[in-house]
């Protein structure tokens, strides 16, 4: 969907350049770049076109998921896709802030806890999913904790009772299964973005007289990554294969699981080939494979969901190939 990757792309290259990325994890306010975002309607794009929305499915905000992650977007943009998409169609007032949606929440004595909650630091509202039902809370009233490392914006998430709640729904929405494929999309698109920088340092790193792209163990690296940079891609839009605007879960999960080893493979060799540059702050590099390790975390990590997919085939009967075929394969 080119009409809308494009100009997606060249907002992003505006508002959320490697300066803005750097100010907002330091703690800088994100008001600016989500009114921006919001601005433009993308935020909107898998609300009916009935509320304002693009009317969108799936399939057609994979390209607008991918970017996000080729520019480390820093607010939860993917997450608020599905979050508007569920209360408008619950015709629940939609806030104008950004939302995330909690990996994890539980309810304990009275409390709801969300603990390392994706993009908490910079969202406004939370989605929690628990048990029996779902709420949209508001961050202002919790209780917020910094997790994970410098820079990240994971924070864990505590409210006093279910009552600060603006909405709750007992429908049950799979909302892991649309936060893994978010994830899934955007490790599709920083992976994409941190090879894409390698790819340049080889060919301008000169050293013996050539460049270093030129040396064998260096080509075999490459080769490497290119092989799980491409994996990634293709499972990260097979997870967003769906005939409407949530994700099927076993291609989620095959979508995440694959996403997510391509990450542990990908980033170690980017920052092996940039050598000793490759460790510091000052290079970019570390925007996209600090956040590459959060996203591979974050809903499932590649054995969580093969765990999953291969307890399902099991249960299933079904021969291997035919499971794949019925199950996984996109439509």
């Amino acid at each position: 969907m080119n009409e809308f990757v494009e100009p997606f792309e060249r907002l992003l290259a505006d508002a959320s350049t490697p300066q803005v990325v750097r100010a907002i994890e330091a703690g800088s306010s994100p008001d600016k770049l989500w009114s921006a975002l919001d601005a433009s309607g993308f935020a909107d794009a898998l609300v009916p076109e009935a509320q304002g929305g693009f009317g969108l499915a799936l399939p057609q905000v994979f390209g607008l998921l991918r970017v996000a992650g080729r520019h480390v977007l820093p607010v939860p943009f993917g997450h608020t896709l599905f979050a508007r998409s569920m209360l408008a169609q619950s015709s629940a007032q939609v806030p104008r802030g950004p939302i995330a949606i909690a990996a994890r929440a539980d309810e304990e004595n009275g409390l709801i806890v969300c603990p390392n909650t994706p993009f908490a630091s910079v969202a406004e509202w939370i989605v929690a999913p628990l048990r029996d039902r779902w709420l949209l809370l508001p961050k202002s009233r919790a209780r917020s904790t910094p997790s994970g490392i410098e820079g990240s914006l994971h924070a864990d998430l505590e409210w006093e009772s279910a009552s600060s709640a603006s909405f709750t729904s007992r429908a049950a929405i799979p909302w892991h299964h649309a936060g893994a494929v978010v994830a899934a999309a955007n490790i599709a698109g920083a992976l994409e973005r941190a090879f894409e920088m390698t790819l340049q340092f080889a060919n301008d790193r000169v050293q013996f007289g050539r460049s270093i792209g030129k040396f064998q163990a260096i080509q075999h690296q490459l080769a490497v990554m290119a092989e799980n940079v491409a994996a990634a891609r293709m499972a990260a839009e097979m997870g967003c294969d769906a005939e409407a605007a949530w994700p099927k879960p076993l291609r989620a999960a095959v979508a995440k699981a694959r996403a997510s080893e391509a990450v542990a493979l990908v980033a170690p060799l980017a920052h092996a080939i940039h050598g000793a540059i490759g460790i510091t702050a000052e290079l970019d590099l570390q925007l996209y494979t600090r956040r590459l390790h959060d996203w591979r975390a974050d809903f499932g990590s590649e054995r969580i969901w093969n765990t999953f997919l291969g307890r399902t085939l099991l249960a299933s009967g079904e021969a291997t190939l035919d499971f794949m075929r019925t199950e996984l394969l996109p439509t």
